[in-house]
This record gives C-alpha cells, structure tokens and sequence, in this order.
C-alpha cells in the first residue's frame, strides 16, 4: 500500500473514530442535559483555544505577532460571517409570516453553530497535515500521531455536539454534519503529502484561525446565552462545568501528549 493510501485511511480513521466516540458520548450521557452542556462546552472550546491552539502554534517558527494579528483577525472575521448568517437568518423569517419563540427549547439552527463546524474543520484540516508530516518520517510515527490526535480530539467533538444540539441541529443532522466536517482531516493529510513544506509553514497560521474560532464562539454566543438563562440555573452548577471542560481538555493533554 502506498504511503499516501496510508495517510488518507489514517486520516479518515482518526477523525471518525473521535467523531463516534464524542457523538456516543453526547447522546448517551449528556444528550438529556442539553442546556446545561453549554457550560461544559465553553470550557472545552477555551481551554482547546488557549492551552492546546494557540501554544501549538506560538511553538513553530512563525512570527508571534504575526500569529496574534491573525488571531485579531480571525475574530473580526467569525464576527462578519456570523452577522451576515444574522442577517440571512433575520431576513428569512420576516418572510416566511411564522412567530418564532427564541427559548432555549425552541431555537432553530443558528449560526454559532455553523461557525462551530467552520472552526473545526480547520482544525481537522491541520490535524491532517501532521499526520501526513508524521507517516512521511515513519509509519509508526505516523500511527502513534493519528492515535494521538484521535484522543484529543474527543473532548473536544463532545463540546462541539452540545453546541449543535444547543443551536437546535437534530442528532442526526449534527452527526452528519460533523462526520462531513471529519474528512476535512483528510485533505489536509492529501495536501500534507503533495505540498508538505508549503503546508506545513501555513500550518500555524491556520491553527490560529481555528482557535481564533473556538474564542469567538465562547464568548459571543455560549457566555451570552448562560448569562441570559441564569436565572432559571444555578451559577456554582455552570462555573462547575466550565472547570469539567477545561479539565477534559488538561487531562487528553497530560495522558495523551503530542508526538509531534
């Protein structure tokens, strides 16, 4: 088998196996807790941002500042796409004649969830790349990343399911749409192998985009929304979850370090 039918299994393997794992999870443990899993998912999208993306990226050769200012940037660029899907979304249903009641129950597919799947795709989109970086060294290597990138991937795919299911994405669809997002780790892996130097020097700057991403989404529609709904939660109960997702994202750090 070739070296690059090799990356592209190992790709596809390791971001569906962590796509499966965390959408089981979700619905299992955590799918009748929606709303309270917003919390939750605020500290895995912050702790991924802050203690996993952007220390990865700061570690490469790249400019720091050049890093932050695409960071600066990322964020007033999830701030336009989100305004504009507002804007659709708004436009829409003054057209449509229907009353829509902005529960929590009754929320329709939002745009912090799209932006989500954005966020992520990136994301997996790099994680392809340092697979295929990896295989090009060794194989076992190469496994041994894959594996590794599976593991601390679930954490954060937990997260990223609430935020759909909060945003009111069916289960069904939020696992279709995150499964199609999991295979943007496989063109990252193709891109890896044909264009690894190339890739591999944008790599921090894509990273940084990704977490520019998990940053926005926080806090311009997870804080937002808990902040709104606190007075029917217990504020102890939402700062607990927080902490439980951080420590979700501490503790793939700590069991299952980065081979790269």
């Amino acid at each position: 088998m070739s070296t690059l039918s090799v990356i592209i299994l190992a790709t596809l393997a390791s971001g569906a196996l962590s796509m499966v794992l965390a959408g089981l999870i979700a619905y299992t443990m955590l799918g009748k807790v929606v709303e309270r899993m917003v919390s939750f998912a605020i500290g895995v999208l912050l702790a991924a941002a802050l203690l996993h993306l952007i220390p990865e990226a700061t570690q490469s050769q790249a400019d720091v500042y050049d890093l932050f200012a695409v960071l600066l940037g990322g964020i007033f660029l999830f701030f336009m796409l989100q305004k504009t899907m507002l804007l659709r979304h708004s436009h829409h249903h003054e057209h449509d004649g229907h009353h829509h009641d902005h529960g929590f129950n009754a929320r329709e597919a939002g745009p912090g969830g799209y932006l989500i799947l954005i966020g992520d795709g990136l994301h997996n989109f790099c994680d392809g790349i340092l697979i295929a970086a990896a295989f090009l060294i060794d194989w076992k290597l190469g496994m041994l990343t894959a594996l590794s990138i599976a593991a601390h991937e679930i954490p954060q795919e937990i997260g990223d399911f609430m935020i759909l299911l909060s945003n009111g994405f069916s289960k069904t669809r939020a696992f279709m749409f995150n499964m199609l997002v999991s295979l943007m780790s496989v063109a990252g892996g193709v891109l890896g192998y044909f264009l690894l130097d190339t890739a591999q020097e944008a790599l921090p700057y894509v990273i940084m985009l990704a977490a520019s991403s998990f940053i926005y989404i926080a806090m311009s529609d997870l804080i937002p929304f808990v902040n709104r709904s606190s007075r029917e939660r217990s504020y102890f109960a939402d700062v607990a979850l927080m902490g439980l997702g951080v420590a979700f994202i501490v503790g793939a750090h700590m069991l299952v370090p980065h081979s790269h």
